[in-house]
């Protein structure tokens, strides 16, 4: 695991020769809104090199000074580095999410619909516990052929789902939406319950439709036992999401995970809103 911080006051040597300071596993760059791009791919390459001596590990946890800086990001994308930012966490966490709204909103009968078109082994999992506590679920997807495994295998347990891909009528009586993998264009051509709460988990995605006058969830905080964690949890430099994502094992079977959750004590602290918070 590798922490990359901002030096954001700079000596004159360090800007002009661009210094990295190495802290144990933390990567101290001399980067700030004045860099320019050109010094900016010259540190990023830097970063690269200084990782390859101190760690094998490709992972990498960005403070919070440091995820504005998103042309450095893009360079060490460009490089295969796996940028903790909590949106895996987010999908791990999506049954929760939807409790936490459900509470918050006061949804007595919640009328879930799931728009997604890539069906990965967390979201069959997520799909098949929220069918089990909620009575309406539909799933909006082009792929409907992919879904039809999930959908006979819940019938087999007594659980119907709906399976569409009806642009006018599949969102209109939903209250809450999951956005899994559509991008901007293809949701804004369905027709939305305009008092409804969409979830993002895989990005950002912004409403474009007049009458829409509902929730739109793009970000998550997350609280847990003190005890899970080492003092980079504490100092206030990072988001704790991230921290926690970049201590989980990606590969580990999605029941594993969720046990890491709930015996750490995991809970959803604050969603972030377009404009405001929940």
């Amino acid at each position: 695991m590798i922490y990359i911080e901002k030096n954001d006051k700079p000596n004159i040597i360090e800007k002009m020769l661009n210094l990295i300071k190495v802290q144990d596993s933390t990567i101290i760059l001399p980067i700030n809104e004045k860099t320019k791009e050109k010094q900016i791919e010259k540190i990023a390459k830097k970063t690269i090199k200084v990782i390859g001596k101190i760690s094998n590990s490709k992972k990498i946890v960005l403070s919070k000074k440091m995820k504005k800086e998103e042309k450095y990001i893009n360079y060490l994308n460009t490089y295969g580095m796996e940028i903790s930012e909590g949106r895996w966490l987010f999908e791990i966490l999506l049954t929760d999410i939807v409790k936490y709204i459900t509470e918050k909103q006061k949804i007595e009968k919640a009328n879930i619909s799931i728009l997604i078109n890539d069906l990965t082994d967390i979201e069959f999992n997520n799909i098949k516990i929220l069918a089990q506590k909620y009575n309406m679920i539909n799933i909006v997807t082009n792929h409907i052929e992919k879904f039809r495994k999930l959908e006979n295998q819940l019938k087999e347990e007594g659980i119907i789902i709906t399976i569409t891909n009806n642009k006018k009528k599949s969102l209109m009586k939903s209250n809450i939406i999951v956005n899994v993998d559509f991008p901007k264009e293809l949701l804004n051509k369905y027709s939305l319950n305009e008092n409804a709460c969409i979830i993002n988990l895989k990005k950002i995605v912004k409403i474009t439709q007049k009458r829409f006058n509902g929730l739109t969830v793009n970000d998550y905080e997350i609280v847990f036992r003190n005890d899970v964690c080492d003092e980079k949890f504490f100092n206030g430099k990072y988001e704790i999401k991230d921290l926690y994502e970049a201590g989980m094992y990606k590969k580990s079977p999605f029941i594993e995970l969720r046990e890491k959750i709930k015996k750490d004590g995991v809970k959803i602290n604050k969603l972030f809103l377009n404009n405001g918070e929940l």
